[in-house]
């Protein structure tokens, strides 16, 4: 899949005790795409199924003016369900509002929501809690990322 038939938009709500969104929206050819979000029984991919992350393309540090590429991954395969070009600034925002909502509602339902769109509808939607951030050379940066406190990596 093209990168570029992909969009993200963050959405972070009224304040620190509402939950992120990031909605990514997909213009491409439908059948391809949609076989990607489901499964081998061609159910859904679960929430413990699928991993959300971002990895710098361009710049040394994390910055609003970097560009890198946000992914959503089977955890299963490793394959990418998909990758869209994204301005680090996005990614900043999300990791912000997430920790804001995540200190403020004390909850085990997930920092942020992350939503993919085809042709409008929700394709699929799941609330999620680590958001893994990576260089340039695929180094996590601890400090952007959201994990979970019990979790190791």
């Amino acid at each position: 899949m093209r990168r570029d038939y992909f969009t993200l938009d963050v959405d972070r709500g009224a304040g620190d005790a509402t939950k992120p969104v990031a909605t990514v929206s997909f213009d491409g050819p439908e059948d391809p795409f949609e076989d990607r979000l489901t499964d081998d029984s061609g159910a859904p991919l679960a929430a413990d199924q699928v991993d959300v992350s971002y990895r710098l393309r361009e710049g040394e540090e994390l910055d609003s003016d970097a560009t890198g590429a946000f992914a959503i991954t089977d955890r299963i395969t490793g394959d990418y369900v998909l990758e869209a070009n994204v301005g680090a600034g996005v990614v900043l925002d999300l990791v912000e509002a997430a920790r804001a909502y995540g200190n403020a509602a004390d909850t085990d339902d997930g920092r942020y929501r992350v939503v993919v769109r085809v042709d409008g509808r929700e394709a699929l939607a799941h609330e999620k809690s680590t958001f893994l951030v990576y260089d340039r050379d695929g180094e996590l940066l601890r400090q952007h990322s959201l994990i979970p406190s019990g979790v190791e990596l």
